[in-house]
């Protein structure tokens, strides 16, 4: 059974009129071992505070999206293809300046088809991000749903796979190391 991977994502929780607090109680509750904190729309100072709150009341790991200069904050950063991409071009170029930067903390990849899958397997990281699963109203910019055929990509990585996009509390995802629920966490405040 893959373990709980929480996605708090800063601008659906206020929309929501939640706390980071609630949000963290929630995760203890459900017995989460991994929290992601998004957030795209928070100056700087608050997206250090909230790290550092997160990272002080929760005792799993806590990473950040795509922020690699917040990983010093926490406990290891996910990036997408493009972050990767925008640090440079060659993926094991990127992932050897983003490791000089982080050291040992985790660092995940997300990936959504064989290529990308067979490109991370070279590469220095801890986990790849598999997706999406399932439609997901919260994310904009997936590139295509997988359904069953995830559970032959996820196959094919050497490396942990988290299970990202439309993921459920219940689902029950056995091919996997983690399951990445966000939007459907909200069910259990």
């Amino acid at each position: 059974m893959s373990k709980l991977y929480a996605l708090f994502d800063f601008e659906l929780n206020s929309s929501k009129g939640k706390t980071i607090e609630e949000f963290i109680e929630v995760c203890k509750k459900l017995g989460a071992s991994v929290i992601q904190y998004r957030d795209k729309v928070s100056d700087i100072d608050t997206k250090i505070e909230n790290l550092i709150k997160l990272k002080s009341s929760f005792d799993g790991k806590v990473l950040v999206n795509d922020h690699l200069d917040l990983a010093l904050f926490c406990d290891g950063v996910h990036l997408g293809q493009e972050d990767l991409f925008a640090i440079n071009p060659d993926k094991k170029e990127a992932v050897k300046t983003v490791r000089n930067q982080i050291g040992k903390k985790m660092l995940g990849l997300s990936t959504h088809n064989k290529e990308e899958i067979e490109e991370a397997n070279s590469l220095d990281i801890d986990y790849i991000g598999l997706g999406a699963y399932r439609d997901t109203s919260t994310k904009k910019d997936i590139k295509g749903v997988l359904g069953e055929s995830i559970k032959e990509l996820a196959s094919l990585s050497t490396h942990p796979v988290a299970v990202i996009g439309g993921v459920k509390v219940d689902d029950k995802i056995d091919f996997a190391e983690f399951k990445v629920v966000g939007s459907d966490l909200y069910l259990y405040y």
